[in-house]
């Protein structure tokens, strides 16, 4: 029997055949022979093809349409659509897409913002008689609806970078939504939690209405369970439609005259006219050099470039020698959070309302300045935006590649949680509630106005090295994204990381950061959340420096990533351990 070495210390043994004491770590986890001890497992490696999504048969379909010729671009449009059956909890054809795209071609980087804009029926003073005299948007019901771009965007991207029928790319999810699939663990737990959030909201007065949630997405009377088979037949006829005629099928044809009705009966204000006028727009993706790494983040009305400018002022700093996940490097990582969210407030906006200078806000000189605002000593209670002359006038990530060398980085949802709880007449999908993400202060650069984007939180990042694609990933989950993505740069350059560890390393997520409806200014430095692999002595250093810490569980988003070998080509990928997901290569 082996003996305790140390009355003191109960998680040490002494082993009875090396004789040498042994920490027990007693979490029910098993032992890795190699790489980091906290990993959940290897990359996995391929050469013709790599997909990473949060939902291991989407992964499969991806794989699917590759080997059947499929690019990239086929692939990744075929498993969105078939992540927004399996896993509504975080998106769907009812909200926006953004994407970039590495082109083997031209060696060139594509942006794509697919957001919708609010209804061009309804003024801000029509909106605030709406919902009264509150402080926000709020999340649920006809009022905070925009149109959903994913559609479009599609179809958009499939011009652009497709290969096969988009009948072939969505006939996968189509198949499944008729069929049936069986809900997985996470979805699972996530949907019992929106059926009674909705139901509670309903009877509050809060929804207009929930019978067409019900019927779609629960299953005699109750939400799915996990193992459950969960089947859609409206959607699959909703993506039928837009298999047979295109894009203009949801934009002009029946189906948007079925929204146009549906949002009549109950008072909701989006119309026939405002999907007819949709259209994504393309746009050159943005970068900063950090540490001879080229970051890409796509320009607002997304929050990409947080991400940026939080690398910009971390430049500054020698965090390898902090060491990973130290007080040192989490108080700074923190605290730069808090300086670009403040300007995040502020200053990201469509661009079709306000311009930006990007420029100064990327430049090295203004993250040097920014910088200096940080004490290494004392978490800082409230920050200011930096200089006015900047203006000038749960989510789901997947990444796929093919063998050409075409790797595509996307991000979709309808923002919180499930949406808006609003599902029209027969169609199998719910809107998205991101125009939550309006101000409904006046003079705000992102006040509500109509026809306009809101302010946007889903992102996809790229790396470039050497003008070379290097490493196509996301993080998902709202204000976590531009953290988890300067998370996720600094676990791989700063810490040699590969692509798993990167994302099964242990995270931290700030907040409390002045938001961009402007309702409420960060006074009281907001809160430090932390997962509960930061060491016992890191979390007390950080509360010596004035942080409020929070051991927690979530929310600490959703991560996959491919990472391409400059040398031998071979693609790693990996995905997050802490949704359902998988890396499949071929």
């Amino acid at each position: 029997m082996s003996t305790i070495a140390n009355s003191a210390d109960k998680d040490t043994i002494i082993d009875d055949v090396t004789g040498e004491p042994v920490q027990m770590r007693e979490d029910g986890r098993g032992d890795r022979v190699v790489g980091a001890p906290w990993a959940t497992r290897s990359p996995v490696l391929a050469v013709n093809g790599m997909a990473a999504t949060s939902h291991p048969l989407a992964s499969q379909v991806a794989i699917d349409i590759l080997q059947q010729g499929g690019t990239a671009m086929d692939a990744a449009i075929a498993a969105n659509a078939a992540i927004g059956l399996m896993e509504p909890t975080g998106n769907g054809i009812g909200g926006d897409l953004f994407a970039i795209v590495w082109e083997p071609k031209t060696k060139k980087l594509h942006g794509l913002n697919g957001s919708g804009r609010s209804a061009k029926g309804q003024t801000l003073a029509q909106l605030k008689a709406k919902i009264g005299d509150v402080s926000q948007i709020p999340n649920w019901g006809t009022p905070p609806v925009t149109v959903p771009g994913t559609v479009d965007a599609w179809f958009a991207l499939h011009e652009k970078f497709g290969k096969l029928e988009m009948a072939d790319n969505l006939a996968p999810a189509i198949q499944y939504a008729r069929d049936g699939f069986p809900v997985t663990e996470v979805i699972a737990y996530y949907m019992d939690i929106y059926q009674t959030r909705y139901e509670k909201l309903f009877k509050q007065g809060e929804i207009e209405e929930i019978a067409n949630y019900q019927a779609t997405f629960l299953i005699d009377g109750k939400a799915p369970m996990e193992g459950q088979v969960f089947r859609n037949p409206d959607l699959a006829n909703t993506l039928e439609k837009i298999a047979k005629g295109g894009r203009d099928a949801f934009y002009k044809g029946d189906i948007a005259k079925t929204i146009d009705s549906y949002f009549k009966r109950i008072g909701g204000p989006l119309r026939y006219d405002d999907f007819a006028s949709h259209s994504s727009t393309w746009i050159d993706p943005v970068s900063v050099n950090y540490r001879g790494y080229e970051v890409w983040e796509l320009p607002p009305n997304g929050q990409g470039i947080a991400a940026l400018q939080m690398l910009t002022v971390l430049e500054n700093y020698d965090l390898k020698s902090m060491g990973h996940n130290s007080a040192d490097y989490l108080h700074v990582m923190t605290e730069a959070k808090k300086l670009a969210f403040e300007d995040r407030a502020r200053f990201y906006v469509d661009p079709d309302y306000q311009k930006i200078n990007l420029d100064y806000l990327l430049s090295e000189k203004y993250g040097k300045e920014r910088a200096k605002l940080i004490d290494m000593k004392r978490a800082a209670k409230e920050v200011e935006h930096g200089d006015p002359k900047l203006i000038e006038g749960d989510t789901i990530y997947l990444t796929v590649a093919d063998k050409d060398g075409m790797m595509v980085s996307l991000i979709q949802s309808n923002y919180r949680g499930m949406g808006t709880g609003l599902v029209a007449d027969g169609l199998g999908f719910i809107f998205q509630n991101r125009g939550a993400q309006y101000s409904l202060t006046e003079g705000h650069p992102n006040v509500y106005a109509p026809g306009k984007r809101p302010f946007h939180t889903i992102i996809p990042a790229f790396i470039t090295k050497d003008n070379l694609p290097y490493m196509s990933f996301g993080l998902m989950g709202g204000a976590m994204q531009p953290q988890g993505h300067v998370q996720m740069v600094t676990n791989i350059v700063d810490f040699a990381m590969n692509v798993q560890q990167a994302g099964d390393a242990a995270r931290f997520h700030h907040r409390g950061s002045t938001s961009p409806t402007w309702e409420g200014r960060m006074k009281d430095g907001g809160v430090l959340e932390l997962e509960s692999g930061v060491k016992a002595n890191v979390v007390k250093e950080l509360q010596q420096r004035g942080h409020k810490v929070h051991i927690t569980s979530g929310p600490f988003g959703g991560y996959q990533a491919i990472l391409k070998d400059p040398k031998s080509g071979v693609y790693h990928g990996a995905s997050e351990m802490r949704k359902d997901g998988q890396a499949q290569g071929y």
